[in-house]
């Protein structure tokens, strides 16, 4: 059983993950103050304890809180953690910006759902409806040991698989790594791409289009180009017309320097942005 104090617990993040390790056999400390968070809270049938009470022999401190808060709460806990601690942080964000606080003698482990997937096996009902994991849908995570003794690897990563549980596996990356997942290929491209399909079935509505024709329409086309684009289906491919349609279109849509996005400067300017 490991002593774990939960800060942010019964926020949007924290009260999932509180759910789940309830159940775990691990002695949980929850720590919430609003009083949104206090109600999320007591319908999992879990209670808040003051921080530093919490925080009294705490083996692993979860900072289940916004990127803009993380470094300031890190600071104000960090002194009142024992020697070999370990701070799991939920986003790379502020561990790659270097604004977790410098105590060597305490274990940094960064980890981060990958979200349950588009292409799955799901058939019941509950999952194929669980976009954001961590009720019904099993989903992979990836995990960082940013500082600390290697054997806390694998203590991390089984708190993480709990915690975001149903879970399939977990893979290790660096926290520069992680921070090209996120915020780059997942928010910075990801995000942005959807955004301008979602603009893009605004427009084929203004021009006419009946709304749930073009929202049918292009979510079936999603699934069938996704398969496509990512080799999902051996031997499929985009036909000659549709190969046309993507060539005329890539430099209209698409800066030549796009990739760019992925450069470190880019990377940690995007990243200064999240966290101020």
């Amino acid at each position: 059983m490991t002593a774990i104090a939960l800060l942010g617990a019964g926020g949007k993040m924290g009260y999932r993950l509180a759910r789940n390790l309830k159940s775990s056999g691990h002695d949980l400390r929850c720590v919430e103050l609003s009083a949104a968070g206090l109600a999320r809270l007591a319908d999992v049938g879990l209670q808040a304890s003051p921080r530093d009470h919490a925080l009294e022999g705490a083996e692993v401190v979860i900072l289940a809180v916004p990127d803009r808060l993380l470094a300031g709460i890190a600071a104000e806990v960090a002194p009142l953690l024992r020697p070999g601690a370990m701070v799991m942080v939920l986003d790379p964000a502020v561990p790659q910006a270097g604004k977790l606080p410098n105590r060597r003698d305490i274990t940094y482990f960064v980890t981060h759902p990958c979200h349950p997937p588009v292409v799955n096996d799901e058939t019941d009902p509950a999952a194929k409806r669980d976009f954001f994991g961590m009720v019904a849908a099993k989903q992979n995570i990836v995990c960082a040991l940013m500082q600390g003794p290697e054997a806390d690897y694998a203590r991390g990563e089984a708190i993480a698989l709990t915690m975001f549980a149903p879970t399939m596996g977990a893979h290790r990356v660096t926290v520069e790594q992680m921070a090209i997942l996120e915020p780059a290929l997942s928010e910075t491209v990801c995000g942005t791409l959807l955004m301008a399909l979602r603009e893009a079935l605004d427009e084929a509505v203004k021009r006419g289009v009946p709304r749930q024709a073009a929202q049918d329409f292009l979510f079936g086309h999603i699934n069938v180009e996704l398969a496509i684009a990512f080799d999902l289906v051996p031997g499929a491919v985009f036909s000659d017309a549709a190969l046309k349609a993507i060539a005329r279109a890539k430099p209209q849509i698409f800066r030549d320097d796009w990739l760019s996005v992925f450069e470190p400067a880019e990377i940690s300017d995007t990243i200064a942005d999240m966290i101020q």
